[in-house]
């Protein structure tokens, strides 16, 4: 499960670097997609390491 999530996280950092490269190149500033709670995919990646261990009973 953690080198799924690992994989993911890296293909959004990919794909972030990848946005803010064309972003440059047309000179405009960037600005990533932000979910509701005002984190981007890439945080939440980061963050859901130990939620995915934590057992349901224990979710708040």
């Amino acid at each position: 499960m953690q080198d799924i999530r690992i994989k993911h996280r890296w293909g959004a950092i990919d794909q972030e670097n990848e946005q803010i490269k064309q972003a440059k190149t047309k000179q405009k500033d960037f600005y990533p997609e932000t979910f509701s709670n005002r984190d981007t995919g890439k945080q939440l990646l980061a963050r859901s390491r130990y939620l995915l261990y934590k057992a349901p009973s224990n979710w708040t």
